[in-house]
């Protein structure tokens, strides 16, 4: 990765309330968490590390280890201490943030965001119009670093990209529209209730094929649904 140490950080926990478990749910090809590790494995980067809790770790780390990822293990609700405990740990300068819910994650947008987030010196970057659960945050390890020294609010550990949102006079953040064939504004791939697992099973029922499966293809496949 040239000569910035990059970092694909995924969380995740097993104390959902809303859908408990859920990063367990089966899927075709694996569970929701197998997705997303597998997904995320194919971005070029230095480090990969799934990000959790003391509670969730033994029962996690098989799946991360399967997949090609270290467990690092931290807090349960101050998930931003978790990170930059897991960046300093790793010696990492940016972050690939990502999420154990959303086993549609595309790993080629990931990897096109991450480039145009080097390119324009941002310290936060993600695709907007793009469906929700599809994307990542790349994010400067020295951002993350800042937030937890400075922020005394838990909504902004818990949430840990929300104090770079906060101060846009000090952050270059980059909200930048997805590729075109990717756009689908509105629609939500992400994993919460019982609803949306239905609507993933059926995605991954019809498109799954032994490999991630491309944003675009789940796009097509949601505007079809919607047509008929």
């Amino acid at each position: 990765m040239g000569s910035t140490r990059v970092g694909v950080f995924l969380q995740a926990r097993l104390s959902s309330t809303r859908l408990p478990q859920k990063v367990l749910l089966p899927l075709k090809g694996g569970n929701v968490l197998q997705h997303a590790l597998r997904s995320l494995r194919k971005i070029k980067a230095d480090v990969y590390a799934l990000l959790t809790d003391y509670n969730s770790g033994g029962a996690l780390e098989q799946y991360a280890v399967e997949e090609g990822f270290s467990l690092f293990m931290g807090a349960e609700d101050d998930v931003l201490q978790r990170f930059t405990s897991a960046v300093l740990f790793f010696k990492v300068e940016r972050v690939i943030r990502a999420t154990g819910d959303n086993p549609l994650v595309s790993w080629q947008l990931a990897s096109e965001i991450l480039e145009l987030h080097e390119k324009k010196g941002a310290d936060l970057s993600h695709f907007i119009n793009i469906p929700l659960g599809t994307g990542v945050e790349a994010v400067e390890a020295s951002a993350l670093l800042a937030a937890e020294n400075e922020s005394a609010d838990p909504y902004e550990h818990e949430h840990i990209t929300t104090f770079l949102y906060r101060h846009p006079e000090r952050f270059t953040i980059l909200e930048i529209e997805g590729p075109a064939e990717c756009l689908l504004s509105g629609r939500r791939v992400t994993l919460d209730t019982d609803s949306d697992y239905k609507l993933i099973r059926n995605i991954f029922s019809d498109l799954y094929i032994n490999q991630p499966i491309a944003a675009e293809d789940i796009v097509a496949w949601l505007k079809r649904k919607s047509a008929e």
